[in-house]
């Protein structure tokens, strides 16, 4: 089966291909459509669906799944968030949400002025490419769960819906 994955992020793509190992996994930039950094469940999950929306049109993939990770407020704590969305070839949307996590008052004040987490992350570390790599999710678990375990999580969620699905249509 041939499933397009909108991202090159290696962590989202190393997520996909670890859920889907016997599969042809095709990475590609597609827009999300959202800002570059989303600020809520909602605007993070339309990223998701925007891209897999995109990879799932593209040259007759059997799947298209798209990848998020943003921020979302509660109770004015920013909390890091992420969402999948997976497009079958009839247009079926399946959704699904993974790991959250406050974040520190300073990479909250780094957000707020308009950068992006990894950006702010790279800084706040001193180290680059934090958003390839553990991600915040890794930095601020002290690695006991880092991005792309995060992101498979996701993807797990995301193929057993899919799968669900297509075993209630075959038993009607």
């Amino acid at each position: 089966m041939k499933i397009y994955v909108g991202s090159l992020n290696p962590t989202k793509i190393a997520a996909v291909q670890k859920e889907f190992p016997f599969d042809d996994i095709v990475e590609v930039e597609v827009e999300s459509k959202v800002a570059a950094q989303p600020f809520s469940d909602e605007e993070t999950l339309e990223g998701a669906i925007n891209r897999a929306r995109e990879c799932a049109m593209m040259q007759k993939s059997q799947l298209g799944i798209g990848l998020e990770g943003g921020v979302m407020e509660v109770e004015g704590d920013l909390y890091l968030c992420n969402w999948g969305a997976l497009v079958d070839n009839k247009e079926n949307i399946y959704k699904a949400s993974g790991a959250r996590i406050p974040l520190p008052e300073e990479v909250q004040r780094g957000l707020e002025t308009g950068r992006e987490l990894g950006e702010v992350m790279d800084a706040y570390t001193k180290k680059s490419n934090i958003s390839h790599k553990e991600g915040a999710v890794g930095i601020f678990t002290n690695s006991q769960v880092e991005r792309g375990e995060m992101f498979s999580h996701v993807v797990k969620l995301l193929k057993g819906q899919w799968e669900h699905a297509n075993l209630e249509r075959k038993n009607t």
